[in-house]
């Protein structure tokens, strides 16, 4: 099958400028060069599923799977062990103060450093950064429990009608529990309140839920 390389380059750019920040450009565009490829060896016309549409699945997956092989931030043992004392601290202060908490006043709180306090917060910022730019997604948030379910195990075969559809077969409380997470951006916590239940039944169910899922795809 013929393309037009040209075509697909663009689009592989827009989607690797979103890590741009924590990774270098030439590296996720040869990533996403490999998609392309990998998405023409398997395309079959016969499934009536648009080209266009399942090389993005592959070029956004091969550049998901880089990304998250290689999320790995650098800080010692030392300022890691720090990282939950300064998340209570923070807590604390956030109650007795009614507001968000400086560096400075965390940093009196924990009679700790400020430049230590400011390493450890910016590890963590960057983290966050690099998990919203890991979940956030152009296409919709079907997509996002695409990937959630399929960037490793499967490859990118699976049809996401065929999630769709799995999806809309579960129970009600099922159904509303992955509406809540995927569809909703809800945090277990938040879930568990629309629900009814702890936040440790809803990590329990919603685990049993994507190995369901995960099993339409790997069966399709």
């Amino acid at each position: 099958m013929a393309i037009d390389l040209q075509e697909y380059e663009g689009r592989i750019v827009a989607y690797a400028s979103k890590f741009r920040y924590y990774y270098d450009m030439d590296d996720l565009i040869q990533v996403g060069r490999i998609g392309l490829l990998n998405a023409l060896d398997h395309y079959d016309p016969s499934q009536n599923t648009k080209f266009s549409s399942y090389a993005f699945l592959y070029i956004k997956g091969e550049i998901l799977k880089y990304v998250r092989e290689n999320k790995n931030i650098k800080i010692s043992k030392e300022l890691s062990s720090l990282v939950k004392p300064i998340e209570r601290a923070r807590e604390i202060l956030r109650q007795r103060l009614q507001k968000e908490p400086t560096i400075d006043e965390v940093s009196h709180f924990l009679e700790i450093d400020r430049s230590v306090i400011e390493e450890v917060m910016l590890s963590q910022e960057f983290v966050r950064s690099l998990d919203y730019a890991l979940n956030e997604d152009d296409e919709g948030k079907e997509m996002n429990l695409y990937h959630t379910l399929a960037y490793e195990e499967v490859g990118y075969d699976a049809n996401v009608l065929d999630l769709k559809q799995a999806v809309e077969d579960l129970d009600e409380e099922e159904r509303k529990l992955i509406s809540c997470r995927y569809f909703e951006d809800m945090t277990q916590s938040e879930t568990s309140k629309v629900l009814g239940v702890n936040q440790v039944k809803v990590s329990r169910e919603e685990t049993k839920i994507l190995k369901k899922l995960r099993g339409v795809l790997t069966d399709s």
